[in-house]
């Protein structure tokens, strides 16, 4: 993808469990974006993505925060 970030692929689940959005009777984890900065802090967690504008959201919620 060409990007100067890392973004996190986790097919086990294993990281969904740990930042809690796997939950029981779900087969899916909730579809949220958790946005860390360089230091390791969560710095923003959207609980609202839509699957449509996710990019886009993303990047304008990147510029907000002023990761770039």
């Amino acid at each position: 993808m060409s990007l100067d970030y890392p973004i996190l692929s986790d097919p086990g689940k294993k990281v969904a469990e740990a930042y809690g959005v796997v939950h029981e009777g779900r087969s899916l984890p909730e579809r949220w974006t958790f946005y860390i900065g360089r230091n390791g802090k969560i710095l923003y967690v959207d609980r609202q993505v839509k699957a449509a504008t996710a990019g886009e959201d993303a990047v304008a919620r990147l510029k907000e925060l002023k990761v770039f």
